[in-house]
């Protein structure tokens, strides 16, 4: 498979967030890539798989995290809801120092993950159940210093399955298109009741037309109430 396309579009991708990609990182991306074309033949993966698409609005997208948010040496990062390994194992590959969960309900997508980062020379902590399950255990309730999430729900409803993973002054990170005004009106009380503060929203535009992204950025100031998350029926039929 000829790469030549996804190195280039995403080294320079990647420039324009101020990340300098080494070879051995390009390289990394590439296999990614084409584990990813393969895995997609046999399970339902991702809607994208040209190499600019994925160079672009896949591993840019979960790269652009770096370049407006914060991320201490060796922190604590759980990836909610990862599918395929966006934003998670992106970040890993350019920051190994940090420690990395990657949570999902799906089984067959861990064997993708397994393999892929058995392939890539990575380790990761595996979760694979429901995040509002997850969240009620000690061993990971409020025990992460970064949590990310480019699952597709509202905002309110992200914010139940996330919030209780934060630790008091870590961040919840939010990958959202870019209509977010109403959707942060609507979820001001949620991110509020589950001891979250909004601290910063990031809009910027992805490189090579690939459309507009916002991250919010949400800090952890009071602990989430114990009742949170709810069960997801509730969640999703009730949202706060």
């Amino acid at each position: 498979m000829d790469n030549t396309v996804l190195r280039n579009t995403l080294a320079k991708a990647a420039q324009e967030f101020s990340i300098e990609l080494t070879e051995r990182q390009l390289s990394q991306f590439e296999r990614y890539f084409e584990l990813l074309v393969e895995w997609n033949k046999k399970i339902n993966l991702t809607a994208i798989t040209d190499p600019q698409g994925v160079a672009v609005k896949h591993f840019a997208d979960s790269l652009s995290v770096l370049r407006y948010v914060d991320i201490p040496q060796n922190a604590k990062v759980i990836d909610v809801g990862t599918g395929a390994g966006f934003p998670g194992v992106v970040l890993k590959i350019v920051r190994q120092d940090i420690s990395l969960t990657l949570l999902d309900s799906l089984k067959k997508r861990f064997l993708f993950l397994e393999e892929l980062l058995c392939e890539l020379g990575l380790e990761a902590d595996f979760a694979q159940g429901r995040a509002e399950d997850y969240a009620q255990d000690l061993n990971y309730r409020e025990g992460y210093d970064i949590v990310v999430s480019r699952a597709v729900a509202n905002l309110n409803t992200l914010s139940e399955y996330c919030l209780p993973f934060t630790r008091l002054s870590g961040r919840f990170i939010a990958f959202k298109g870019s209509n977010t005004a109403e959707e942060l009106s609507v979820s001001k009380r949620a991110i509020q009741i589950l001891g979250g503060c909004v601290r910063n929203t990031h809009a910027f535009e992805l490189p090579f037309d690939g459309g507009s992204r916002v991250l919010v950025e949400i800090e952890k100031i009071q602990p989430t109430p114990e009742m949170y998350p709810r069960n997801n029926g509730r969640i999703k039929s009730k949202p706060l």
